[in-house]
């Protein structure tokens, strides 16, 4: 009978339908272990209790959490399937840092070459952001926005001690506003590119499972 302790697993956040099912009919094979790919549902709030419930759960009490979905282009010259990791996330709550950005970014442009992977803080907002506000967040350092991914990192650390990450996919920059014709040529670019980064997500939760000597 072995010894060894269930390896811990992988919590993946996401908060609309249209990302949880990008990411359910995607790649995942690859797995370093046992993982679930968890919808919260839209903004802070919803964010915040689905993460408590899940990590309340024995199975999950441990998990590495990794937030993903779509976020908002803070800076000038990002596209839509822009691919965006986060070095920390921030909202007015909390600043969460991330656990080996460096691997997600090489792992996504192995796996989605010719996209451009920005990395830098991801900030949180409780509404969509448009205009004016877009450039006050660029001035803080942030280079996108998203209403979950702050919410997501900072429940699952007060939680306990875990490995966080957030990688999301711009769908809507400063010169592809939603509201702008071409939304959904950008949504659908968004949209493939979401379903083919669970493998990074794996390659980065088997790194955690190593030993570290």
């Amino acid at each position: 009978m072995s010894t060894q302790p269930a390896p811990a697993p992988l919590l993946i956040a996401c908060a609309l339908g249209i990302e949880h099912v990008a990411l359910r009919t995607g790649d995942r094979s690859g797995a370093g272990g046992p993982y679930s790919v968890v919808r919260t549902g839209m903004g802070p709030k919803a964010a915040e209790r689905s993460v408590h419930r899940q990590l309340a759960l024995p199975a999950f009490a441990d998990a590495a959490v990794l937030a993903t979905g779509f976020c908002a282009g803070l800076a000038p010259g990002m596209h839509p399937g822009d691919l965006v990791v986060a070095d920390e996330t921030r909202d007015p709550r909390a600043t969460v840092a991330c656990v080996a950005t460096e691997l997600l970014v090489k792992e996504l442009v192995r796996l989605l070459p010719g996209r451009t992977v920005h990395t830098g803080p991801l900030t949180g907002s409780d509404h969509v952001v448009r205009g004016l506000e877009r450039s006050r967040l660029l001035a803080t350092g942030a280079i996108a926005v998203d209403m979950e991914s702050a919410a997501t990192l900072r429940t699952a650390v007060r939680a306990g001690d875990r490995p966080v990450a957030a990688v999301r996919v711009v769908v809507d920059a400063p010169e592809h506003e939603l509201v702008r014709i071409g939304t959904v040529r950008g949504g659908i670019s968004a949209f493939r590119v979401l379903r083919s980064v669970l493998p990074a997500f794996f390659e980065w939760h088997r790194s955690l499972l190593l030993p570290r000597r």
